[in-house]
């Protein structure tokens, strides 16, 4: 038998949503990194996990990728997905 198939929805701080889906997945959490880059420009980057713990397990793989990519600034956000 099938999975039913979901459609998922990340409403972030700013106002940004996110609608993922359909899927089976069994997504719960929607995470979105915006990354200040030089000369004023913007990279986002963003994913979805199966546990709170896996998607704040993210934010220490961004502050890495800060130091190395060599951003002035970036912001992480996790927030849960809602069922459409």
């Amino acid at each position: 038998m099938a999975k039913r198939k979901r459609m998922l929805r990340a409403t972030m701080a700013d106002g940004y949503v996110k609608t993922i889906g359909p899927t089976a997945s069994a997504f719960t959490h929607y995470w979105r990194i915006v990354a200040q880059l030089t000369g004023g420009r913007t990279e986002v980057f963003w994913g979805h996990t199966k546990s709170l713990r896996e998607a704040t397990g993210k934010q220490a793989a961004a502050a890495e990728a800060a130091q190395q990519r060599g951003w002035h600034r970036y912001e992480f956000e996790v927030v849960e997905l809602e069922e459409l």
